[in-house]
C-alpha cells in the first residue's frame, strides 16, 4: 500500500491531511466585513475637512463651486517712477481689454496697465549761446554750449534764416525771409566737454543778406532730434539799418597782431599779470590788442594791473563769469577763445592763443614782422615751449645777502628743464580769416596748411604754476653752474638759461614810458 510523502522536513510525525474546507470559506466574509469597516473609519475621520476637501458621499453639488473663480482687482496708480498694485476684493472686478474692439481714447489713457513717463525739470540746455558774428558778406557764426549727451548719442541740427526788416518801405515789405544755402554745426572740444559741449554753427547764404542795408535779424532754428517737429526758434544776431560794411571783411586790418585769452580763474597773482602784459605789449608792438576773459580770476588787484592798459586801449576785459552756471571743460575755455576767434575774426592778420604764464620769445633775435613773414604761407603754425623751474633761482654766493624781491618773475626764474625729445603741450598763432573753429592747442577746422617746425624760428617759455603764487616765487636759491652745467633737482636736469633776464629791464623802462610808473 503507497503512502503519501511527508510535508515538512521534520522528523517522523504524522502526515498533513486536506485542509477543513469549512476553514476557506469563513475567512472571506470576515475579509470583506474588515474593508468596508475601514473605509467608513476613513470617511468619519475626513469629515473636519470638508471646507477644502470635498465629501466622499456628496448628496448633491454645490452651486458655489461650480461658477468660476472670481476675477482679482488691481487698482493701479501711475506715477513717474514706480506704480503701487494692491489686491481689493471689495471692488469690481478689472475687466481685460477686448481683442479686436477699439476702445474710445478715454477708455485707453484710463488703462491701468498703461503707464506713464512724467518728465519734470531740465538737466541740460539745449542750445546756450554766448555771441553770433557776421564772418563775411554770406557767412555768420553762432557760438554756444550745447547738452553733450544730446549730441553724442542724438541727433540735433540747426538751420539758419535771415529774417529782413519791416520798415514800411515797398522793398521791405517785398522782401522775404531767406533760408540759408548750407547750416552745418562743429564741435571744437575735441569730446573734451562735460554736462556742455561747445558748439560753432556756420551759415552760409547764397546771397548777401540785408545788402540793402535796411537791417534784419539771423534766426537760428536748434532742432532737438532729427524730426523737424521739434525744435527752438532764437534770433541769434540783429543787424541794425546800416550797420552792414563790406570793408570790414577786406584789409588792411584794424591790428597786426591779436590775443585771444583764456578763461582767467583761481587766485591769480597781479605781479605776475602785470610782468606778462608789459611784456607782450612790447613785443607784439603798438599795432596789437589784448582780449582776456574774467572767469572769476580777476581780483581788484588784477584788475588794477590791467586797468591802464584798457584805458590806453590796449587791452579788452570781459566779465564771462556767468559761465560758471554751465559744466564745460575748465572754465568754458574752448567756449571763450571761439567766441574771441569769430569776434575778432577779421581784426588782425594773426591771433595768438597762449596762457598769461607763458612768454612768446624769438630765439635768434630776428624781428617778428620778419618770422610771420617767412611763416605767411600758413594759416596756422604752432609753438614749441622752454619749460622753466617755477620755483629755483640763482644766487651769487658772492652776494648772499642780496634781495631778489624787487625782481620780476621772468627776470629770477632761469632754469630750464633740459630733458629732450619729450611731447610737451604746444600752443599757436592762426590767421583768423581761414579758420572756423578754434582749440586751446591748436585748431582743426581750417583752410590751409599748418606747420610745427617753428622751433628755430619762434618759441615760448612756460612759467607752469607761477601765475598763482601770490608773493615771492623763489623757494629755493643755487648757485650758477659753471658754463654748460647743469643743476639737479627732484631728479630733473635744470639749464640755466638767462635770455629772459637779459631784457628785463627794458621792459620795465617801456612800461613806465607807455603807461607811467606803475605799482602793483
Amino acid at each position: 500500500m503507497r503512502k503519501d510523502a511527508a510535508a515538512g522536513g521534520g522528523g517522523g510525525g504524522i502526515a498533513a491531511g486536506p485542509a477543513p474546507a469549512l476553514l476557506c470559506f469563513d475567512l472571506k466574509p470576515f475579509l470583506a466585513a474588515l474593508t468596508v469597516l475601514t473605509l467608513i473609519t476613513a470617511a468619519w475621520q475626513l469629515r473636519s475637512y470638508s471646507s477644502v476637501l470635498p465629501s466622499p458621499f456628496p448628496v448633491c453639488a454645490d452651486p458655489a463651486a461650480l461658477s468660476p473663480p472670481r476675477a482679482l482687482a488691481v487698482r493701479t496708480v501711475a506715477s513717474s517712477g514706480n506704480a503701487s498694485v494692491s489686491s481689493d476684493p471689495g471692488g469690481p472686478p478689472a475687466s481685460l481689454p477686448e481683442v479686436g474692439n477699439k476702445k474710445p481714447a478715454a477708455a485707453a489713457a484710463a488703462d491701468p496697465n498703461r503707464r506713464e513717463f512724467r518728465a519734470v525739470g531740465s538737466a541740460a540746455a539745449l542750445f546756450v549761446q554766448m555771441g553770433a558774428y557776421r564772418g563775411g558778406p554770406y557767412t555768420f557764426a553762432v557760438i554756444g554750449l550745447a547738452s553733450k549727451p544730446t549730441h553724442v548719442y542724438g541727433k540735433p541740427w540747426f538751420r539758419c534764416e535771415w529774417v529782413p526788416n519791416a520798415n514800411g518801405s515797398a522793398a521791405a515789405a517785398a522782401a522775404r525771409p531767406m533760408r540759408a544755402a548750407n547750416t552745418y554745426h562743429m564741435l571744437p572740444d575735441w569730446g573734451y566737454g562735460r554736462v556742455y559741449t561747445v558748439v560753432v554753427v556756420n551759415c552760409t547764404f547764397a546771397r548777401v543778406p540785408n545788402a540793402d542795408n535796411a537791417g534784419g535779424k539771423l534766426v537760428l532754428n536748434a532742432y532737438y532730434g532729427a524730426s523737424p517737429a521739434r525744435y527752438e526758434r532764437i534770433v541769434a544776431m540783429e543787424e541794425a539799418p546800416g550797420a552792414y560794411d563790406a570793408a570790414e571783411f577786406r584789409p588792411p586790418h584794424r591790428y597786426d597782431y591779436l590775443y585771444c585769452g583764456s578763461s582767467l580763474y583761481g587766485n591769480l597773482s597781479a605781479a605776475r599779470v602785470r610782468e606778462w602784459m608789459a611784456y607782450h605789449a612790447r613785443f607784439f608792438g603798438p599795432r596789437s590788442h589784448f582780449v582776456f576773459h574774467d572767469a572769476g580770476g580777476v581780483s581788484p588787484a588784477v584788475r588794477a594791473a590791467l586797468e591802464p592798459w584798457v584805458r590806453a586801449g590796449r587791452a579788452t576785459l570781459q566779465d564771462v563769469r556767468a559761465q560758471a552756471e554751465y559744466d564745460g571743460w575748465y572754465y568754458n575755455q574752448f567756449l571763450v577763445v571761439n567766441d574771441c576767434l569769430h569776434r575778432y575774426r577779421h581784426a588782425a592778420r594773426w591771433t595768438f592763443f597762449f596762457d598769461v604764464d607763458e612768454y612768446i620769445f624769438l630765439p635768434d633775435g630776428r624781428s617778428l614782422e620778419a618770422v610771420l613773414a617767412e611763416l605767411e604761407p600758413y594759416t596756422q603754425f604752432t609753438i614749441e615751449q622752454n619749460p622753466m623751474s617755477s620755483k629755483l633761482c640763482a644766487r651769487n654766493p658772492d652776494e648772499p645777502e642780496t634781495d631778489y624781491s624787487n625782481e620780476w618773475g621772468f627776470e629770477k626764474l632761469v632754469f630750464r628743464n633740459s630733458i629732450t625729445r619729450v611731447r610737451r603741450d604746444r600752443k599757436y598763432a592762426i590767421q583768423a580769416k581761414n579758420a572756423y573753429a578754434t582749440g586751446v592747442h591748436m585748431s582743426e577746422n581750417v583752410i590751409g596748411n599748418t606747420t610745427h617746425k617753428t622751433e628755430h624760428l619762434i618759441r615760448y617759455y612756460h612759467y607752469h604754476n607761477t601765475i598763482n603764487v601770490i608773493g615771492e616765487v623763489c623757494r629755493e636759491f643755487v648757485p650758477i653752474p659753471p658754463n654748460g652745467g647743469l643743476i639737479w633737482s627732484e631728479k630733473t636736469p635744470w639749464y640755466y638759461d638767462d635770455s629772459m633776464k637779459r631784457i628785463a629791464d627794458t621792459v620795465r623802462e617801456f612800461e613806465r614810458k607807455t603807461i607811467g610808473d606803475v605799482r602793483v
